[in-house]
């Protein structure tokens, strides 16, 4: 089944979702969750649009006009931007040390830390001979101020990925118990016992492998041929289910089984595409899961046949889920990209090496 250029055109699915406060949350959880954690790109980015924006709109206060606006901004740019970078750097470096403190802690440390780097952007100014020290309660106040916003958001960021994680552990679960894929799966292993006694154990084994891992605790990322593993042992138990209707193509790349992804990501992938492919086609379905390296990106692709041509839509939730996780996780360097082309639909991923 060929299937490289399938997505050429994609469709985002887009759903918002309601966080869990982190005080409804166990202690053990909420150890975990890593509210400092600015060492991703994309949190570097919305900081300096941050501070732009704010340093741009106070330029307006005192300016006189264009040309003086701009060499305002471009003065206070100078002084503002390494303050906010060095707070994220030293915050970056002492994270670990922060998830230590309780919430009120964090905020202390955040707002402290903000206030000390607002006194250096107003050293650099009077260094370069462009302020004096008279200001440094205001420029105390306005770093605290703008670490406080980077805190908050930090926070909200925090509190939604620690519930889409247990969100997918859970719905995992459910999935794996609902009556009739134990009914399948079962009656599959009683019929195998006494003709094929060895079948049915193996199938056993998948089973308990899976919801081994619908049970582990939530962790914040796991290895991609963890994850590969585990749509494995599903595809076994489906195999017994719908014998030469599915027919499982594997291309793996042993070169990126490294990369890390949330844990429980790409089963549901998987199961998808036999729920959608497999299921309601009478002549069954080809799966095919690949893996490729491409420099520091890993690319991963779910594909399969859909019967006639159009396939049988779902309402996209674990889809949007595994969206959801992979944005968390990853921010801007994860991306997620579905298409139906042709009579194949494929879900594809992009994580970092």
């Amino acid at each position: 089944m060929k299937d490289s250029r399938i997505l050429s055109t994609f469709q985002d699915l887009s759903h918002a979702t309601r966080p869990r406060p982190l005080a409804d949350m166990p202690e053990h959880v909420r150890a975990r969750v890593q509210v400092f954690d600015t060492c991703q790109v994309g949190v570097v980015l919305r900081a300096v649009m941050l501070v732009e924006a704010i340093v741009a709109v106070g330029a307006l206060f005192l300016a006189q006009g264009l040309n003086d606006w701009l060499l305002r901004f471009a003065l206070l740019t100078g002084a503002a931007l390494p303050a906010m970078l060095t707070w994220l750097l030293v915050v970056c470096a002492c994270k670990r040390l922060l998830a230590r403190l309780q919430p009120s802690g964090q905020w202390a440390a955040g707002l402290a830390l903000g206030a000390l780097c607002g006194l250096y952007g107003l050293g650099l100014l009077a260094w370069m001979g462009f302020a004096d020290l008279q200001h440094a309660l205001a420029s105390a106040s306005a770093g605290a101020l703008v670490a406080g916003v980077m805190v908050a958001g930090l926070v909200w960021r925090a509190r939604a990925q620690m519930p889409a994680s247990t969100k997918a552990q859970l719905a995992e679960l459910q999935a794996r118990i609902r009556p009739h894929f134990l009914f399948n799966s079962l009656n599959s292993a009683i019929a195998l016992v006494r003709e094929e006694p060895a079948k049915a154990e193996n199938l056993l084994e998948d089973l308990s492998e899976l919801f081994r891992h619908a049970l582990a605790d939530t962790k914040e990322a796991v290895p991609l041929r963890q994850e590969l593993e585990l749509a494995e042992h599903y595809l076994a138990i489906e195999q017994v289910r719908f014998g030469e209707r599915l027919r499982v193509e594997w291309s793996i790349d042993e070169s990126a089984s490294k990369a890390r992804l949330p844990p429980l990501i790409l089963q549901p992938l998987v199961e998808n595409a036999v729920k959608h492919g497999v299921e309601p086609s009478p002549t069954g379905a080809v799966v095919r899961i690949s893996t490729q390296r491409r420099g520091a990106v890993v690319v991963i692709k779910v594909t399969n046949t859909v019967p006639g041509g159009s396939g049988r839509r779902g309402n996209g939730l674990a889809l949007d889920n595994v969206r959801q996780r992979l944005t968390l996780l990853h921010d801007v360097h994860g991306r997620f990209q579905s298409a139906l082309v042709n009579g194949l639909f494929q879900v594809r991923l992009e994580i970092p090496l």
